[in-house]
């Protein structure tokens, strides 16, 4: 007769205790990833369908993943780093650590806008905070008469508008307001507005828009 193979007992290590189930999904829990991936999805104005479909994954398990009720495969993951150009590693990083991060004028990439003959150029330091919730941008606006204004971008949460250097005209609500080196301006995202440079040399000013989740916007929309 054929004695059946004896099955062995796994060995644990003495100096390797078993992992704690517990642990590891406090792990997952503390890295906060269904919130990293909803802040990147809302730092891009993307939709729960768009971004299902550049990932390929559905918007309910999209939805699902972002309010925590699904952990991610690594598989998932990649998908998503690749989409908002971040490294795996992102979505793990303890948000406790001290940042510093330095960006190089050199490095920055200098974007013309407007559509029949340039506007302004924008020069974007989001790179800087990856996080999300700010975008900071430094804007430099063209003078000319026939150069259309600029329509900033509608979105919920605020935008604070710094003038370093010229004139900047805001128009808002049909009413045009100058501002001059060194004011500063404070306005609902929400609010339909354009800006233009008001004088005979370029316009630098710094702009910071605050989406709603990580502004005190929520206090009431004021337009």
């Amino acid at each position: 007769m054929t004695k059946a193979p004896v099955q062995k007992t796994p060995r644990v290590s003495a100096h390797h205790a078993p992992v704690d189930p517990a642990a590891a999904e406090q792990l997952l829990a503390s890295s906060h990833l269904g919130q990293r991936i909803k802040r990147l999805r809302l730092k891009r104005s993307m939709g729960l369908m768009e971004l299902g479909k550049l990932t390929g994954l559905s918007a309910s398990f999209l939805s699902q993943l972002e309010t925590g009720r699904v952990v991610p495969t690594l598989r998932n993951l990649a998908r998503l780093s690749l989409v908002f150009n971040k490294d795996i590693s992102y979505f793990f990083e303890s948000e406790g650590e001290r940042i510093f991060r330095v960006q190089r004028k050199k490095d920055r990439v200098r974007l013309t806008m407007g559509a029949t003959k340039p506007t302004y150029i924008a020069e974007s330091f989001s790179i800087l905070v990856p996080e999300g919730g700010l975008r900071p941008c430094l804007a430099e606006f063209l003078p000319g008469e026939m150069r259309e204004p600029f329509h900033a971008e509608q979105h919920p949460g605020v935008e604070m508008v710094y003038v370093l250097s010229g004139s900047i005209e805001m128009e808002r609500h049909g009413e045009k307001h100058v501002l001059h080196e060194r004011d500063m301006l404070y306005v609902s995202g929400e609010t339909a507005r354009s800006y233009r440079c008001a004088g005979e040399d370029p316009v630098q000013a710094l702009i910071i828009s605050f989406d709603e989740d990580a502004s005190p916007a929520k206090r009431g929309k004021k337009h």
